[in-house]
């Protein structure tokens, strides 16, 4: 209530109370207006009481308002009472844990975008200045065979610039949560199929076993974003076991969830990195020369967005084991 307000408030109870006052005496003589005109002085103490203790509250209410719109985030604690006024004052303060909180989360996320675009740029920065060189060496060379060597380690350059950019947009489409993921059907020997086919070439090469305990379930999942997830892991382990290693890959169906495990016996994660190996751009210690640190953080965004999870154990020098989870209902 404003100071007019109150002041014309005030002068109208003033007035009521002198009227009720020398009612009080003209019909009840001496005694009975002293009574109501006692009556009346406790009236407008009481009421006078409240219009100033309502005008501190609004007042309070207000000046925390300002603090919250200038940048505060001090949440105070909630008084209890009922009426009009403090249902105001809940929805007010309910209103405000809410701003505040999500001008955490902006800040959160302008803080990962600058160290997203650090990283990013990081990563680009290599080959870029890499085909810069062998551009103007291409310029000056005037031997065939070495032209061909530059060129192909151009074209290598590039195709790496390639699976970077097209990882990053998959990424910025997972984040944005424009991607819709499906339920479809895959019995476990198609999924495992599928999944270790691009590989079959390296594998050889490598002479890497596979061996695989399937127990003939059926995956509920979306086909071609979690074959994605598990190729990624799989690359992974593949590229850190030794010629001669050995895959396993094992599954499982609980009344929750759907199991998938992929074991090798490479040298394993040092403990240093494992609780790291799914931030975007961490390399670890054993990481190949060619990552950037995407591929898992693909795999494990993928994963969660279907209501599923991964975890990793891992032991140096005797391999490492990644647990992957899709979930039959939400938890």
């Amino acid at each position: 209530m404003s100071d007019s307000k109150l002041k014309k408030t005030v002068a109208l109870e003033i007035a009521i109370m002198i009227v009720f006052i020398v009612i009080s005496f003209a019909l009840c003589g001496i005694k009975g207006g002293i009574s109501g005109m006692c009556l009346g002085i406790l009236l407008f103490a009481v009421h006078l009481y409240r219009y100033i203790s309502r005008k501190k509250e609004i007042e309070k209410l207000n000046a925390y308002l300002d603090r919250i719109l200038a940048g505060g985030t001090e949440l105070e604690i909630m008084d209890q009472g009922e009426g009009e006024y403090y249902i105001l004052k809940s929805n007010i303060y309910k209103a405000t844990n809410a701003l505040i909180s999500q001008r955490e989360k902006l800040k959160s996320d302008k803080i990962f975008l600058a160290d997203a675009i650090t990283d990013i740029s990081h990563q680009f920065k290599t080959p870029l200045t890499s085909l810069f060189v062998m551009n103007d060496l291409l310029a000056e060379e005037e031997d065939e065979d070495k032209k061909k060597e530059f060129l192909n380690t151009q074209k290598k350059q590039l195709e790496k610039v390639n699976w970077l950019i097209q990882n990053l947009l998959k990424l910025s489409k997972l984040d944005a949560g424009l991607l819709e993921f499906k339920k479809d059907k895959i019995s476990d020997e198609e999924l495992v199929k599928e999944m270790l086919s691009p590989f079959g070439a390296w594998m050889e090469l490598k002479n890497i076993t596979c061996d695989t305990m399937l127990s003939g379930i059926t995956f509920a999942c979306d086909r071609h974003w979690s074959l994605e997830a598990l190729q990624n892991i799989v690359k992974n382990c593949i590229e850190h076991l030794p010629e001669g290693g050995a895959l396993s890959i094992s599954d499982n169906e609980t009344n929750l969830f759907y199991e998938m495990i992929i074991e090798d016996n490479g040298p394993g994660i040092d403990k240093d990195d494992l609780p790291h190996i799914f931030e975007r751009f961490y390399r670890g210690k054993n990481a190949g020369t060619d990552s950037v640190g995407i591929g898992l953080a693909l795999a494990k965004t993928i994963l969660e967005k279907q209501n599923g999870e991964i975890a990793v154990t891992s032991t140096p020098g005797k391999g490492t084991k990644f647990d992957i989870k899709f979930y039959k209902t939400i938890i």
